[in-house]
C-alpha cells in the first residue's frame, strides 16, 4: 500500500497534472462563488476539455474543481447571504448575519478553515476507505454490481425532493437517454431516428452541460443586475483563526457526519449540513444567537459540507454509487477514460485511487489558501451584472459541446437538452436523477446482461442481491408507511388536507403548466420508446424495458395527479418562468442563427443582444468587452483544433 501511496504522488506531482489540478480548483472557485451554478455547472464545463489531457491530469482537474466548491461558496453566502447551494444554506444564514455586524472576515476565515479541515477528512476516509472496502469489493459478482447500480439509482430518485414517484421517472428518462446509439449484445441502433449523428449515443458533457448548465445560465440572465447592490466591508482576519481554534472539536464532528452523508448517496451535503447545524445548536449551552449571527452555526455546516462531497467518491469509485450529480459526472469521466470503479479499480488501478487522495487533499488546503488571498477582490466584483458573465460562459459551453464530433449535431442536441434542463428546473422536476441514470445506464447494461447469461434468474436468490435490494426494499416501505401516517393526519373533518400535507405528492411553487408541457412530454417520449422497442432484438430491448416501462407509468401517475391537482387548484403561475422566456428563445435563436450564418456571426449578433440589450452596457465599452470574449472563444477553437461551425447559407454562398 505505502508502494502505491507514493507511486500516486509521484504521478500527480507531473506539472501539467499540478497545472490541470490548479485550473479546476479556478474554475471551481468561480462557479461556486455564483448563487445557483455550483459544482454541477462546474464539473459540467470542464467535462470537454479534460478529455484534451491523459487520463491522470483529466480526472485531477475535475477533482480540483470538486474539491473547493464549498469553500468557495462560502464568499457569496456569507457576503451577500446568497448560498451558493442548497448545502451552504447555514452558512448564508448565520454568516451573512455576521457580516452585518461588522465581523465578515471572522465567519469568512473560519469558513474557510472549517471546508479545509472537512476536505482533509474526506481525503483520510478515501485513503482509509481502500485497503478495508478493497477485499469486499473484489468479492462482488456481476449480480451484486448490478444491484449496486440500482440502487443508486434508486437513491438518485429521492437525492432532489421528496416525491419518489418524480425522481424515478426521471431516472428512467435518463436511463432512456443512455441507451440511445448502437446496443453492446445486440445488431441493432436503438432511437437514433435514421441520423448517424446518435449512432454512438449522446456524449456525457452534452447531457451534463444542457440539463445543468445552459438552464442555469438562463436564470442567471435573466434575473437581470449583479449578485450584491453595495459592497459589503470585510474586517480583520485575526480573529478567525482564534474562532476557529476554540471550535475546532465541533468542526471534527461536523466533518465526521458530513462523511457518513456522504456514504449514503440519498443523503448528500444538503441533509448533513443541516444535520450538522442542528448538531451544533443542540451542543450549544446559549442558543439564543442561532438565526442572528452564531459563528458555531457556519463552523459545522462548512466542515459538514465538503466532506461529504469528497466522501461521496468513496461509493463512486468502489460500488458504481455515485453520491451526487458531481460525482456520477466523475464517474462518467472515469469510464471514459478507461477506468472502472469496483473489482477492477481496486485490483488494477490503485495508483489512481490513491491520486484521488493527494489531489482532494492537496486542493482542499489550496483553495483554502487562495480564498484567503482573492476574497478582498471578489467582494468589489459582486456588482458585476449576471449578463457580463453568461456571454463568455454560452460560448466555453458550445466550444466544449461541438468538440465531440464537430458537427451540429452536437449544437442541436446541446439546446434540445438545455430546453429540456430548463423545463426541468421550472417544474421542479429534478434533474440530478436524469444524470445518474444517463451515467449508469451502460455499466447497467453490462452487468445486467452478463448476469442473465451467466446465472439466468437464480441470481434473485443469491444472498448478496437479497441484502443490497433491502437498502432499496426497506426505505420505499418506510417512505410509503410515513406517508399514509401523514395522509391520515392530515385529514380534517372533512376531508381536505392540511397544509403541512398539501405539498406531498405535487409539484408546487411551480407554473403548472409548465409542469404539464414537461411531464406530458417525457410520457409521449417514454410511450414512443416502447413501440419503438418492440421491433429491437431480445438482447437490444433488454436494458431500455428496465428504463420505459416504469417511466411509462410513472409519467402516467404523475400526469393524471397534475391534471386532477389543475381542474382542483386552477393555475399555478411563476413569474420566474415567464421573465426568463425572451432569455430561452434569446438562446435557441443563437442556435438557429449559428446554423444558417455560422458561429463568427451569430456570436457577434449574441454578445451585442448579450452586452447591450441585457447588461445595458455602453457602446464603446460593449465593444471592447465583446473583442475580448470573441477572441477568446475563437483562442479555444484554435486551441481544440476546431473549426467553428460554418453555418449552411454560407456554404451554398460559397461552394468551393
Amino acid at each position: 500500500m505505502l508502494e502505491n501511496i507514493v507511486s500516486a504522488l509521484d504521478i500527480l506531482f507531473q506539472p501539467a497534472r499540478l497545472l490541470a489540478l490548479f485550473a479546476g480548483m479556478l474554475a471551481g472557485m468561480v462557479f461556486g462563488m455564483l448563487p445557483g451554478l455550483g459544482g454541477v455547472a462546474a464539473v459540467s464545463i470542464l467535462l470537454p476539455f479534460i478529455y484534451l489531457m491523459d487520463g491522470y491530469a483529466g480526472l485531477a482537474m475535475l477533482l480540483g474543481a470538486i474539491s473547493v466548491i464549498y469553500t468557495s461558496d462560502t464568499i457569496t453566502s456569507v457576503l451577500l447571504g446568497a448560498p451558493g447551494s442548497p448545502a451552504s444554506a447555514p452558512t448564508a444564514i448565520e454568516g451573512h448575519a455576521l457580516a452585518k455586524q461588522g465581523k465578515a472576515s471572522l465567519a469568512l476565515g473560519v469558513g474557510f478553515l472549517a471546508s479545509m479541515v472537512g476536505g482533509l477528512f474526506g481525503a483520510l476516509i478515501l485513503s482509509v476507505a481502500i485497503p478495508i472496502a478493497g477485499p469486499l469489493v473484489l468479492a462482488l459478482g456481476t449480480p451484486e454490481l448490478f444491484m449496486f447500480a440500482l440502487v443508486g439509482l434508486c437513491f438518485a430518485a429521492s437525492m432532489v425532493g421528496k416525491d419518489l414517484a418524480v425522481g424515478l421517472a426521471a431516472a428512467c428518462f435518463g436511463i432512456l437517454l443512455g441507451v440511445v446509439g448502437a446496443a453492446p449484445a445486440a445488431a441493432n441502433y436503438r432511437f437514433i431516428f435514421g441520423q448517424s449523428y446518435l449512432m454512438d449515443g449522446l456524449s456525457l458533457p452534452i447531457v451534463a452541460l444542457g440539463l445543468f448548465a445552459v438552464a442555469e445560465l438562463i436564470s442567471m440572465v435573466a434575473s437581470g443586475g449583479g449578485i450584491a447592490t453595495k459592497p459589503t466591508p470585510l474586517g480583520k482576519w485575526g480573529d478567525s483563526f482564534h474562532e476557529f481554534w476554540r471550535s475546532r472539536w465541533l468542526i471534527c464532528r461536523s466533518s465526521v457526519i458530513g462523511i457518513f452523508g456522504g456514504f449514503v448517496p440519498a443523503v448528500g451535503a444538503s441533509a448533513s449540513t443541516w444535520i450538522a447545524y442542528g448538531h451544533a445548536m443542540s451542543s450549544t449551552k446559549d442558543k439564543r444567537r442561532f438565526g442572528k449571527g452564531e459563528i458555531r452555526g457556519v463552523a459545522s455546516a462548512e466542515g459538514a459540507n465538503n466532506a461529504t462531497i469528497i466522501s461521496d467518491l468513496v461509493p463512486t469509485m468502489l460500488f458504481s454509487v455515485p453520491g451526487g450529480p458531481a460525482a456520477a459526472i466523475f464517474l462518467g469521466a472515469l469510464f471514459s477514460f478507461g477506468f472502472y470503479p469496483g473489482p477492477r479499480m481496486v485490483s488494477e488501478s490503485p495508483d489512481l485511487m490513491y491520486m484521488i487522495v493527494w489531489s482532494v487533499a492537496l486542493a482542499s488546503v489550496m483553495g483554502a489558501a487562495i480564498c484567503f488571498a482573492v476574497t478582498p477582490y471578489i467582494a468589489r466584483l459582486t456588482r458585476v451584472n449576471f449578463a457580463l458573465i453568461a456571454a463568455p460562459l454560452l460560448l466555453i459551453m458550445v466550444a466544449g459541446a461541438y468538440q465531440g464530433t464537430q458537427t451540429f449535431g452536437d449544437i442541436l442536441a446541446l439546446l434540445a437538452l438545455g430546453l429540456l434542463g430548463w423545463l426541468m428546473k421550472n417544474a421542479g422536476i429534478p434533474r440530478a436523477p436524469v444524470l445518474v441514470g444517463f451515467v449508469l445506464a451502460t455499466p447497467m447494461e453490462q452487468y445486467f446482461w452478463l448476469t442473465t447469461q451467466i446465472h439466468g434468474f437464480t441470481w434473485l436468490t443469491r444472498p448478496g442481491v437479497l441484502i443490497i435490494a433491502s437498502l432499496i426494499v426497506i426505505p420505499l416501505v418506510l417512505n410509503v408507511a410515513r406517508r399514509l401516517r401523514r395522509r391520515v393526519d392530515g385529514d380534517d373533518d372533512t376531508g381536505h388536507r392540511t397544509e403541512a400535507t398539501a405539498g406531498e405528492g405535487e409539484l408546487p411553487g411551480h407554473d403548472s403548466s409548465v409542469v404539464l408541457i414537461t411531464v406530458l412530454l417525457m410520457t409521449v417520449a417514454f410511450g414512443y420508446a416502447l413501440v419503438e422497442m418492440l421491433g429491437y432484438r431480445p438482447n437490444a430491448r433488454l436494458m431500455p424495458s428496465l428504463g420505459i416501462v416504469p417511466g411509462l407509468l410513472l409519467s402516467l401517475y404523475v400526469l393524471g395527479r397534475q391534471l386532477v391537482r389543475i381542474r382542483r387548484r386552477g393555475r399555478c403561475v411563476s413569474l420566474a418562468s415567464r421573465r426568463e422566456l425572451p432569455v430561452l428563445g434569446g438562446i435557441l435563436l443563437y442556435g438557429v442563427a449559428m446554423w444558417l450564418i455560422g458561429f463568427n456571426l451569430a456570436t457577434l449578433l449574441l454578445l451585442a443582444w448579450l452586452l447591450i440589450g441585457c447588461a445595458r452596457m455602453r457602446w464603446m465599452t460593449a465593444l471592447l468587452y465583446g473583442a475580448t470574449v470573441y477572441a477568446i472563444a475563437q483562442g479555444m477553437f484554435m486551441l481544440m483544433r476546431l473549426t467553428p461551425p460554418q453555418g449552411t447559407l454560407l456554404n451554398l454562398a460559397m461552394p468551393w
